[in-house]
This record gives C-alpha cells, sequence and structure tokens, in this order.
C-alpha cells in the first residue's frame, strides 16, 4: 500500500503559524503562499511515491491538501494515525489493502484526480488497479501495456469508481431483462455497477454500512443497525465489512483478516475523525468563533464530542412517530428536531459581508433553511407498503437539506433509511443524463421489470436505472435504485460526488438539486453554499 502524507514537520508548523488565528499575513497573500507551498509539496509527494518511500505515522494536525484548501484526519488514539497495522496491510493475494482506496489523504477515501496521479507515477502498476473490481469489466480487458491499463481503468481514473458485482438473489420478486454495458460487463445474472469508495472515517454517525447497506443486512449475516443495539451492531458489521472487503477486492482466501486484526481495524477506524481544517478563503476554519475541523467531531479535553445516537434528530419521526423511533434532539424520544443541521459557523454571520468567511455563513444558512419541495423520492414520497412514509404516499412534502442529511454538524441520515433521489436514473428525455441534469452515460442502463408472482413471468412494471441499489442486496423491486446518503464532511478531499461519480465538483451538486426538485438560488447563493460544502 502507498499513501502519501506530508510529515508534520516545519512545513506543517509554518502552515500551522500562516493560518493561525492570530496571523497577520493578509488573505490574499495566504493564498500565493499556500498555492505555492502545495505545489511543491505535491511535486515531493509524487517523487516519494515513484521512489517508493514509506511513512510509517501521520501525527494529528498534519494538513492534506485537496482543491478547497487542507483538510485532516485526526485520530483520538496514538496522537495520529499508524500506518503500520493491519488496515494498511495486504492480507489479500494482489498486493491491496483497506489502504488502496481510503487514503489519509484523501479523507479516508480516494479522489479521481488523486488516482490520476497514482496511475501516472506507477504507470498503472498501484495495486488499486486490478482487474478484479479496478477496471470497468473484468473480462476482455487487456492490461498488458500502458494504453491498455489507461482504458481499462478509465472510470477509476475519472470518476473514482469501482466496479462491484453482486449477483441477483434467487428469490427477487422481479427480473432483469437487459443491462447495456459499456464495458462488456453484460451479464444479467451478476450484475456491475459502479460506486465511489466510501470514507472510512467519521464512522461512530453510521447508520448502516455500504451505500446498498448491505454489510448491515440480515440477508448477508449482518445486522440492521438500530438504536437499541448500536453500537454493537455497528462494529460487528464493520468487522464483518473488513473480511469481506479483503476476500472482494484484495483477493483474499478467508484466512486474514484474522478476529484479532478485525478487531484491529475497527479500533482503527472508529478512531478516526475527518474534516476540512483550512478553507481557500476563509482561512483557519476555527478562527473567529468558528468550530470546523475535525477534533470539535472527535472531542478533546476542552471540547466535548459531537452528540450521536441512531434517529438522532431525525426529520421523520415527528411526521410518523411510528418511523425511525425513538428520534429526538437532546435526549432519545424528547419529539424535537431541529433543521439547523451544522452550526459550525454560526460566529460567522455577522462579519462583513465583504469576507469570505460570511459567504461560508451564507452558505450553511441555506443548507440549513431554504425550502425544497420533495417530489418522487422513493423512500419518502411513494407508498408504505414501497418503503414510503404513509400508507397512500406523500405526493410532496416541503422540507430542507436537513431532510435527508439530518445527522447534527454531520449530515447524514442518522436512522438507516435508503433513498432513490434519482442520481442513477436516466431521465426519460435524455437518457445520457440523471434527474438531476448530470451525465450518467458513461454508467451503464440497467432495466427490471416487477414479476408476476404467479407466473413468475415479468410484468409491465419496468425501471430503467444505472445501478439497483438495495434491490440487489433484498430482491425487492420497490427498492431498485435506493441507497444511503453519505457523511457530508470532508468533501472538499474526494471528489466527485454521489455515489456514481456523476457530479465532477460541488458546484455540480449543487444543480442537481436545483433541476431535480426546482431548487431557486441565485448565482450568489450557489457561490455560499458550495463555499459551505467546501469546508465541511
Amino acid at each position: 500500500m502507498q499513501t502519501f502524507p506530508v510529515r508534520q514537520s516545519s512545513f506543517t508548523r509554518f502552515m500551522s503559524r500562516l493560518f493561525s488565528k492570530g496571523s497577520t499575513v493578509k488573505c490574499r497573500y495566504r493564498l500565493i503562499i499556500i498555492n505555492a507551498v502545495f505545489l511543491s509539496v505535491a511535486t515531493l509527494m509524487g517523487i516519494a511515491g515513484v521512489s517508493g518511500q514509506q511513512f510509517s505515522f501521520i501525527p494529528n494536525g498534519t494538513f492534506f491538501t485537496n482543491p478547497g484548501g487542507a483538510s485532516e484526519t485526526y485520530s483520538t488514539t496514538g496522537g495520529g494515525v499508524d500506518l503500520t497495522g493491519p488496515f494498511f496491510q495486504s492480507l489479500g493475494s494482489n498486493g491491496r489493502s483497506c489502504g488502496s482506496c481510503h487514503q489519509p489523504s484523501d479523507g479516508m477515501s480516494v479522489s479521481a484526480a488523486s488516482v490520476q496521479q497514482r496511475f501516472l507515477q506507477t504507470q498503472g502498476q498501484d495495486p488499486i488497479f486490478r482487474t478484479v473490481d479496478g477496471s470497468n469489466c473484468n473480462h476482455s480487458m487487456d492490461v498488458s501495456t500502458l494504453a491498455g491499463r489507461s482504458a481499462a481503468y478509465s472510470l477509476l481514473r475519472t470518476r473514482g469508481l469501482i466496479r462491484i458485482a453482486i449477483g441477483v438473489p434467487a428469490n427477487a420478486d422481479y427480473r432483469v431483462v437487459s443491462v447495456n454495458n459499456p464495458y462488456g460487463c453484460n451479464e444479467s445474472g451478476v450484475i456491475s455497477m459502479y460506486r465511489r469508495p466510501l470514507p472510512s472515517t467519521n464512522l461512530r454517525f453510521l447508520s448502516a454500512v455500504m451505500f446498498d447497506g448491505r454489510e448491515s443486512a440480515k440477508v448477508t449475516g449482518t445486522t440492521k443497525i438500530l438504536f437499541e443495539n448500536y453500537p454493537k451492531s455497528l462494529l460487528d458489521d464493520l468487522k464483518h465489512q473488513s473480511l469481506d472487503a479483503t476476500k472482494g477486492h484484495a483477493h483474499g482466501d478467508g484466512t486474514r483478516p484474522t478476529p484479532a486484526e478485525q478487531q484491529q481495524i475497527v479500533n482503527f477506524e472508529m478512531a478516526l475523525f475527518t474534516a476540512q481544517t483550512i478553507g481557500n478563503y476563509a482561512g483557519r476554519l476555527d478562527a473567529h468563533g468558528a468550530h470546523g475541523g475535525p477534533e470539535t467531531l472527535a472531542g478533546s479535553s476542552s471540547i466535548p464530542p459531537q452528540p450521536f445516537f441512531i434517529s438522532i434528530n431525525s426529520s421523520v419521526n415527528p411526521l410518523v412517530p411510528t418511523l425511525e423511533t425513538p428520534g429526538g434532539l437532546v435526549t432519545a424520544g424528547d419529539g424535537q428536531f431541529n433543521p439547523a443541521i451544522f452550526n459550525p459557523f454560526d460566529a460567522w454571520a455577522a462579519m462583513p459581508d465583504s469576507s469570505p468567511r460570511v459567504a461560508v455563513a451564507r452558505g450553511q444558512a441555506i443548507f440549513n433553511s431554504r425550502p425544497i419541495n420533495i417530489t418522487d423520492v422513493a423512500g419518502i414520497n411513494d407508498v408504505a407498503s414501497a418503503g414510503g412514509l404513509v400508507d397512500k404516499g406523500i405526493p410532496s412534502l416541503m422540507g430542507t437539506c436537513g431532510t435527508c442529511h439530518d445527522t447534527p454538524n454531520v449530515g447524514n441520515h442518522s436512522f438507516p433509511t435508503p433513498l432513490d433521489i434519482g442520481t442513477g436514473d436516466p431521465d426519460p428525455s435524455n437518457p445520457s443524463t440523471n434527474l438531476g441534469g448530470l451525465d450518467i452515460s458513461y454508467l451503464p442502463a440497467i432495466t427490471v421489470c416487477k414479476t408476476d408472482p404467479a407466473t413468475g413471468l415479468p410484468t409491465s412494471n419496468c425501471k430503467t436505472t444505472t445501478d439497483l441499489g438495495q434491490a440487489l442486496i433484498d430482491g425487492k423491486f420497490d427498492h431498485v435504485g435506493k441507497i444511503k446518503g453519505p457523511i457530508l464532511r470532508g468533501l472538499s478531499a474526494r471528489a466527485p460526488y454521489f455515489h456514481n461519480g456523476s457530479a465532477q465538483t460541488l458546484l455540480d451538486a449543487v444543480h442537481f438539486y436545483e433541476n431535480r426538485f426546482g431548487l431557486v438560488l441565485t448565482p450568489q447563493d450557489e457561490s455560499d453554499l458550495v463555499a459551505f460544502l467546501s469546508v465541511l
């Protein structure tokens, strides 16, 4: 496994002073300095990667550059991130480790830009480039030449996508009637889908493991994460996931990670917290009364950790008290919901309009309060028998970003409720884009039809999508396309966005919601919202 961190040295001390609360260096000069320094560091990191130089420890307080500034991955144990444990060891047969797709420099995921950098530095030989799932398909792939490898791994290089191949459940109440995969994986019994690696950090706030929840589902021998069984269920699911991931992604034989190594991996992951620490324009994100950065999530001797329990601040429980129980904000079951999901940058709201920091505060306010008319979202608007909220469904629900991103200061859904908002669904008027207008022409088109219970034959009730989501785990047609939303912290470190990488930038993600739900934003609103999302 190769990871290219910047050691805490004179560089880190210099950057800390440059962006300290008391720094007298003007913002525009800081930007010039940081861009020059980060360019130099990127070059040195590349040289280290090519030469095979390894680092064994990343001290807390180490900055990692990204398009929005710099992030930090903070560990509550040992004073930093230990790169020598089983998480970073090759436990299978193809040279991969968990760290191959979960890099500290990329918010414990991978960005497409860093994958491309690794491709160039290693001529496509880095362990992440393996045909088991790193290539666009796993057959008829010629990776004997550089050009062949470039073509075979194009989705990984440009969108940061890993191919996830899962068999259709034998008891599925639907039939896959066609698969149009541009890379050749057209099988209808085992479906190839393309997904971003989820971050292996901030895991204390998870309500389900994996986009489709397959590592928190009875059908896979794991446990749904509920209020009454958390955190044991989460810890057990993560252990199971570490073994499954090694067997699949790393071609392991099932003997490793051993139970002891599984526990080490989970302990390592649960100690990690990641967030943006420096904004390109806002500077330090804990200055002038703000509370950005990972320590406010993790807690310290002077800061309590971010409160969390399963269903905390549920937006659904106050609407339908029988769902997402117990709900509550301060204490479980207190019946409260606060749409002001994020508050780290409240103190910046009173700053002058010309300040980049007030733009962040305005963006936070938009996220927290701008109304969104939620329509045609499976898991919210559909009938209860299909997974919706009420028996006859809700044609529209007036909500905010916090309706689906309700966990305070984290932004995922605090209860394991998968949704289909249309990121993987082709627009009927333009199948090359999704329902929010983003390009999905690089993804397969999969058509499934619900079967007649009496005959087992496909009916006319069909759906075309690029990812079957939860339906490929539990076999339910009504769950086609449903996935969970990710934690929003550390976004700048891991572009592109959405499960299929369809949003290349944060602005693309904002445009999706504008097009999909008719969200009305001015150019200033868009800029402010991106400014906020980029510093989470």
